[in-house]
């Protein structure tokens, strides 16, 4: 039987030892199978069969930490909008050159050579916060009103107050640096018994404990009270960086209004957007924001999807297009179907998936976290033997020595270098989502800076997914009057081509006669009359069969396949009056993109199971290394095969097709658009499906693991430099206590300037 999870709200928790003592403590007790702490999510989910939950809770509280359960997230409904698939009504059978049944169920009519159409992506099936977690989502309110705020304030007055009294009564002075440093030192050492009770004795609050008695002990009371303050000023402060860190994320919350308009019988009404279900009917007025994920019923506009997909411009709309909740309807009112629950966004995803990222950790972070573990216990031996060594063997004073073993053990407190790749990792995943790149785990963002080779699929990622009119060649009269024909004899046909055909002529304006005795010709293409002239159009090789073709014709259809297009040849009344060809051309940024990989000194190339006339004309548009007429089996075979050559591959793909292929590289990235993105395979995807989207996450790879390496660098450097201080006595207790809080809060900012990076 599979362990139950449950999720928390964890508030307080600051940075990496936080999360260590929670996780410590939590996994002690029995029935919890385990634990997963994310700092920079401020949760923890817990794997457990039979475990008592409400000890659970009492355990966490106990360390000083907040807590609430979160409600249950649902899976993601089948509702959610999805890319139109390509399985088609009436049949287009592509010629000899394809060798790809689609599946066509309604008979005939051919177009020459083949274009792939493009599987629909799955809708991802993570959980997400439902409306409820939105409310706790929201973020920690104003750092003053924070309980560690609060401490900070009074144990700082108190400290004043101690100065102040002190020059009045001299004799009382240690005495009354005693009392002040009690207010701030005893919820210090509080936390420590309880973190030492439940598996973690050598955390920062007993190393500070430990430090602010002994001060006392050699009569260093002032300055002990000094530290306490500090200590908690930097514990402030380090709440605040991890607030902003945390916010960035739940800030997409915002994005989705509280209220809808539901139409009901004929009228609108507002209610909460938590409340809406899949199906009902909601209005959305220009300027406003989507409160759900949805169909358009109504209505023709453009929406800017930038908050959701980063996709800069917007992106007209027309019935039955899919629509994401967060989203701004553009200059015209639309009527939505509500196609998922509000648990179940785009919005919601997003954040559920960044969360469940936050909270697996990188290599580098688990390393971090086992010298850690031996580090800290290393530390408080080495300041015992600074402090009892020398006055034992050497004969020097007690006091001096105590002194300088004390502020040792505050230099040495792992707290920046523990939390120097989690809040780094934190950044560039929330930076990622922000752009629409979903990664999934810090261990993929680190791989990600490793890739040196990446491996395209062809159709619906380097293409657009769906075939376009290129070229219309005229034999006899205009092309408007070509077009129109055609477009009469494929009217009321949804299959890919047809569809282009019919919005080549809409684009063009173009009014479309009506067709008699339409009809598919099995496996050759469609016939009817329009006006008075009987039309046929199909494949160059039916159309042949039906009309001589000339050489100068031939030549032309030869020339169009040679580009890797499909040709279908308009007859009327026996005459060949003209070509039109079709081609999943190029996405407009996939030249840039690649040239953007090439530029990093990374191999591209493009595995498609498409043929090698049409996948090598759009290699060759593209600039890329081309491997065509592949099944799936083919393509996970290749990326082995690169792999065994000692290359680290990335697989770019739809999710599906090329599910083998995505398990089997480096770093599976999908791609796709919103909720419909294939991230149950892939490790990560880039949500508004551009191609230079790729270069980017790898690039934010590497500027992420920069910033690891500065923060390491950062928190080791400057207590190296504060242990050799401290050792010739330049330095005491107070800048000891800098080292820790002050590192601490230099790697987290250092970390959130990523928060500022342009990810795509």
């Amino acid at each position: 039987m599979p362990a139950i999870k449950t999720r928390y709200r964890i508030e307080g928790m600051d940075c990496a030892s936080c999360a260590m003592k929670i996780e410590t403590a939590v996994r002690r007790l029995d029935g919890v199978a385990d634990v997963s702490v994310a700092v920079a999510a401020g949760t923890m989910t817990v794997a457990h069969d039979g475990a008592d939950l409400v000890l659970v809770e009492k355990r966490v509280s106990g360390l000083g930490y907040g807590i609430s359960a979160l409600p249950t997230a649902t899976k993601a409904a089948t509702g959610a909008p999805a890319a139109p698939a390509h399985a088609d009504e009436q049949a287009h059978d592509h010629g000899h050159d394809c060798g790809h049944d689609h599946g066509h169920s309604h008979v005939g009519h051919a177009h020459g050579d083949p274009t792939h159409a493009a599987a629909a992506p799955a809708p991802v099936v993570a959980a997400a916060p439902s409306a409820h977690d939105h409310a706790h989502l929201a973020g920690d309110g104003p750092w003053w009103s924070s309980g560690k705020a609060r401490l900070a304030l009074v144990c700082g007055a108190a400290l004043a107050a101690a100065y102040g009294l002190g020059h009045f009564f001299p004799a009382l002075d240690p005495w009354i640096f005693i009392a002040a440093l009690s207010i701030g030192l005893v919820p210090i050492a509080r936390r420590a018994v309880m973190a030492g009770l439940v598996g973690t004795p050598f955390s920062i609050e007993t190393l500070m404990t430990i430090a602010a008695i002994g001060a006392v002990i050699i009569g260093a009371s002032e300055e002990a009270a000094t530290v306490v303050f500090l200590f908690l000023v930097g514990e402030l402060l380090e709440g605040v960086a991890a607030g902003r860190a945390r916010n960035s994320i739940r800030a997409l919350t915002a994005l989705v209004p509280k209220t809808a308009r539901l139409v009901e019988g004929g009228g609108t009404r507002e209610v909460p957007a938590e409340s809406l279900e899949i199906g009902d009917v909601i209005l959305v007025r220009p300027g406003e924001r989507l409160p759900a994920d949805g169909e358009v019923l109504e209505g023709a506009g453009s929406v800017n999807e930038a908050p959701v997909t980063g996709e800069s411009v917007p992106v007209a709309k027309l019935a039955g297009d899919g629509v994401f909740a967060g989203t701004v309807n553009g200059e015209a009112a639309l009527t939505i179907r509500a196609t998922t629950a509000p648990s179940d966004n785009t919005i919601a995803r997003v954040v559920r998936l960044v969360e469940e990222a936050q909270e697996s950790q990188a290599p580098t972070e688990r390393f971090i976290d086992r010298f850690a573990r031996w580090y800290t216990p290393f530390v408080v031996v080495l300041a015992a033997l600074v402090a009892v060594v020398p006055p034992l063997l050497l004969g020097a004073g007690w006091d001096e020595w105590i002194y300088k073993g004390l502020a040792l053990l505050l230099i040495g407190c792992p707290c920046a270098l523990v939390i120097s790749t989690p809040a780094a990792i934190a950044a560039g995943l929330a930076v990622g989502a922000r752009r629409g790149l979903l990664i999934k785990g810090g261990a993929v963002l680190e791989t990600l800076r490793t890739i040196n080779t990446v491996a395209f699929d062809k159709t619906g990622t380097l293409t657009e997914g769906k075939p376009e009119v290129t070229d219309i060649v005229a034999f006899e009269g205009d092309e408007a009057d070509l077009l129109a024909r055609a477009a009469a004899l494929e009217s009321g046909s949804t299959h890919p081509l047809a569809n282009a055909i019919l919005g080549e002529a809409a684009a063009r304006g173009l009014a479309v006669p009506p067709a008699r005795e339409a009809g598919a010709l099995g496996g050759e293409g469609v016939s009817g009359i329009v006006g008075s002239a009987a039309l046929f159009l199909g494949s160059p090789k039916a159309a042949a069969a039906r009309a001589p073709l000339s050489e100068e014709q031939s030549a032309a259809i030869a020339a169009l396949n040679a580009a890797g297009k499909t040709v279908a040849v308009l007859l009327a009344d026996g005459r060949a009056q003209g070509l039109i060809a079709l081609r999943d051309e190029p996405r407009a940024d996939a030249r840039a993109g690649l040239d953007a990989l090439k530029a990093a000194g990374i191999r591209t190339l493009m595995l498609t199971g498409d043929n090698e006339r049409t996948a090598r004309a759009i290699g060759a548009d593209l600039g890329i290394e081309v491997r065509a007429g592949l099944m799936p089996a083919d393509k996970q075979r290749i990326i082995g095969e690169l792999q065994r050559e000692g290359l680290k591959v990335a697989k770019v793909g739809d999710g599906i097709n090329d599910a083998p292929a995505l398990a089997a590289a480096t770093v599976g990235i999908a791609m796709g658009g919103g909720a419909d993105v294939a991230l149950e395979t892939a490790d990560a995807a880039v949500l508004h499906g551009r191609v230079g989207d790729v270069a980017a996450m790898i690039a934010l790879s590497h500027a992420t693991m920069r910033n690891i390496h500065q923060n390491i660098t950062l928190a080791l450097g400057l207590k190296a430099v504060l242990l050799v201080t401290t050792l010739v006595g330049l330095t005491g207790l107070w800048p000891a206590i800098l080292a820790d809080t002050g590192a601490t809060v230099l790697v987290t900012a250092n970390a959130l300037r990523l928060l500022g990076r342009r990810a795509g």
